[in-house]
């Protein structure tokens, strides 16, 4: 397959890109510092810009079977260049027709899984992660309002330990936050874009 992978230098992100790389697919991610994704490989093709801008977003989409997102809030970013940027990646799809499969990293604690976080959790949701969880929000709500063939995957604590493959994934309401390596979670994403069980769903991953 080819995968455009949007948030590549991010840990998750770049699990992804890694992993798919290793499988034999070809890869084009959007960087705005291609240095930090800092891999040389045959099938890798870095287009360097910001998921903010449309053409930029365009450009890593062509000729891709497939796309995943793994954004995240950062400094120099505005407070919703998650959603901001998911909008954008959203429109250019539709804008061109294909890929339509997309699979987007986001959290436990969003949307009907607030339950599925311990509750210091959900107290950092309301103060320091108040801005970046809103942003999560506002993001699958707009995966989920389009016509995309999507799924969202909501990964427990983030941890930088190897891929294990002994994690627990799925919608069953009772599977609470715990931690989950990156590269876990970029093993089940790319799993994800040929498995469509979870279409149209959002599985946890802990």
């Amino acid at each position: 397959m080819k995968i455009a992978v949007f948030g590549a230098t991010g840990g998750a992100g770049r699990q992804v890109v890694e992993q798919a790389l290793a499988a034999g697919h070809q890869i084009s991610a959007l960087a705005r510092n291609p240095v930090k994704l800092a891999l040389a490989h045959d099938n890798l093709t870095i287009v360097a810009g910001n998921v903010l801008d449309a053409i930029e977003v365009e450009e890593t989409l062509q000729g891709a079977d497939a796309v995943v997102v793994s954004l995240g809030n950062t400094d120099s970013n505005p407070d919703d260049v998650v959603s901001q940027g998911t909008q954008i990646i959203i429109s250019a799809m539709q804008r061109l027709g294909r890929p339509r499969r997309i699979v987007i990293v986001s959290s436990l604690g969003v949307g009907e899984s607030k339950d599925q976080v311990p509750f210091a959790f959900k107290l950092l949701m309301k103060s320091v992660l108040k801005k970046p969880m809103q942003d999560k929000e506002r993001q699958e709500a707009l995966l989920k309002a389009s016509d995309l063939d999507w799924t969202i995957v909501r990964p427990g604590g983030l941890t930088n330990g190897p891929a294990t493959g002994r994690y627990r994934a799925g919608l069953d309401p009772k599977i609470s936050a715990g931690q989950v390596s990156r590269a876990d979670v970029a093993a089940f994403v790319l799993a994800q874009l040929t498995d469509l069980t979870y279409l149209h769903r959002a599985p946890a991953i802990t």
